[in-house]
């Protein structure tokens, strides 16, 4: 944790509610934007350019970019799978683009459309061809288990890691997709792609299915990843993977970082408030756990309890 220092990029616009039954309006999503802001976040991924037909939650991206909080020092990302879903981010003035690639063939196919060569040769081409303005990342998806395949070898992972690095990113992500890793599967593989490509900076998209999310977080950091995706409430899923439950709640990793002395520049009040009203937006429980416990505490005189 370099400088005791932790990035925590906000999901909650894009992934947290791409999978969920309920399509939110675009205002409504650009308030969640604005609250994420306002808690400080660094970096948002605000939406995703992908099939309206497959993903109708982000049929909208195009108006979501237009009314974006520009202006402050926050950044905001854009997913894509393609070089359609690339230009898109380009013509909407994103500050980031964040493209996919799947470890295994059969769930980058179900993802994408194509296999997992051909999508790190579009990225490739991406790379080549991407305008100074914007900056591009990869995330490998699947990067600790595929619900088609099953284990995903590090072999297999790193020989992927490697050719998308090929291309020079920004950063590298690692996602367990359908949150199947435990903390020496995140540890070991984190540790692989640092020490095999150490000035690439490592995000991680974990989430909680199993209940291993917070624990795979805190792997991760030691290993020396250096930024958390999250979302408010915990929400989130793929909507190509089986039963691919929601992402780590951010009030909740915020808790246990602030705790530990670690900073992030993110507000866990106002973090906590999010979550409680993305739920009722929502219309239904969310998964989050300090939003129903609240922070550590306090004793009568206002201090926390000893």
């Amino acid at each position: 944790m370099s400088e005791n220092f932790v990035e925590i990029i906000e999901v909650s616009p894009r992934d947290g509610i791409q999978n969920d039954e309920k399509i939110l309006t675009t205002a409504v999503k650009l308030e969640l934007i604005q609250r994420a802001v306002d808690a400080g976040a660094d970096r948002i991924e605000a939406t995703s350019f992908v099939n309206p037909k497959r993903v109708p939650q982000m049929a909208d991206a195009d108006e979501v970019a237009r009314g974006l909080p520009r202006g402050t020092a926050t950044k905001f990302i854009g997913l894509t799978l393609n070089r359609r879903g690339f230009d898109r981010a380009v013509a909407a003035r994103l500050d980031e683009a964040n493209f996919v690639v799947v470890a295994t063939d059969t769930f980058n196919m179900r993802n994408q459309g194509v296999p997992t060569e051909e999508s790190i040769r579009a990225f490739g081409d991406i790379m080549r061809d991407a305008p100074s303005g914007i900056r591009v990342g990869v995330t490998i998806g699947a990067a600790f288990g595929c619900p088609f395949e099953g284990e995903v070898p590090l072999e297999r992972l790193m020989q992927v890691v490697e050719a998308c690095i090929a291309h020079t990113p920004r950063e590298i992500g690692l996602a367990d997709t359908i949150g199947v890793a435990v903390p020496q599967d995140v540890a070991r593989r984190v540790t692989a792609v640092r020490q095999a490509f150490p000035d690439i900076p490592v995000r991680l998209h974990l989430h909680n299915t199993r209940n291993t999310g917070i624990a795979n977080a805190w792997a991760g950091l030691e290993a020396g990843a250096r930024s958390l995706d999250a979302s408010f409430g915990g929400v989130g899923g793929c909507p190509f993977a089986p039963r691919a439950t929601g992402n780590i709640a951010t009030e909740d990793l915020l808790y246990m970082l602030e705790r530990s002395g670690v900073r992030t520049n993110m507000s866990l009040d106002a973090a906590i408030e999010t979550a409680l009203w993305l739920e009722q937006q929502l219309g239904k429980p969310v998964p989050g756990q300090l939003m129903k416990a609240g922070g550590f505490p306090k004793s009568e005189t206002g201090e926390a309890a000893a």
